[in-house]
């Protein structure tokens, strides 16, 4: 299922995001995965279940300005002890797919914004996490490359995925299943 976070700016919609994603311990209340409450774990176990459970995409797309595209997104299989090889061949798919038309051995300062966002979501995406979160993962983007990223992020979720997207866009709520507004 696919879900939109909707609401002005400074409503918590981030905030909520990165609770979601136990990046952050609620004050009330408890974040449940699979049944389990999350909040009472120690950070180690908090930090496993993000690493093999869940995909980010942050607003800003937080890519590491000393690594490279390829090496930004195959940078969660590192915390899963993927097969390094593997973990390529699946980030060359997905950059191929998501239409990042750069090479690889680039850096993030050497790319726009857009495709920044994209390879934010080629990271995201890399181990099919069951749950994806995406903040803004369309604001940089123009129509045409919004459609895909929207696509991408709706096959993901008709996998079985959650996919929750905080967004401005009336266009990617109205693409989602469920829309929750703050």
């Amino acid at each position: 299922m696919m879900t939109a976070l909707t609401g002005p700016s400074g409503r918590g919609k981030s905030t909520l995001l990165y609770l979601l994603g136990l990046m952050l311990k609620p004050t009330r209340g408890g974040i449940y995965v699979d049944g389990v409450a999350t909040s009472s774990l120690p950070d180690a176990e908090r930090a496993r279940l993000r690493a093999h459970d869940f995909g980010f995409v942050f607003q800003d797309a937080a890519l590491d300005a000393t690594r490279t595209v390829l090496d930004n997104v195959t940078e969660t299989a590192l915390y899963r002890r993927q097969p390094v090889a593997a973990a390529r061949s699946r980030a060359r798919e997905l950059l191929q797919r998501l239409s990042v038309d750069v090479p690889a051995y680039r850096r993030p300062g050497q790319v726009s914004g857009g495709q920044a966002q994209r390879i934010a979501l080629c990271r995201a995406l890399l181990s099919e996490p069951s749950i994806l979160l995406a903040d803004e993962p369309t604001g940089n983007l123009d129509p045409a490359t919004s459609d895909v990223v929207v696509e991408t992020l709706r096959q993901h979720a008709s996998q079985g995925a959650a996919v929750i997207v905080v967004t401005h866009s009336p266009q990617v709520a109205a693409a989602c299943d469920v829309e929750i507004r703050l």
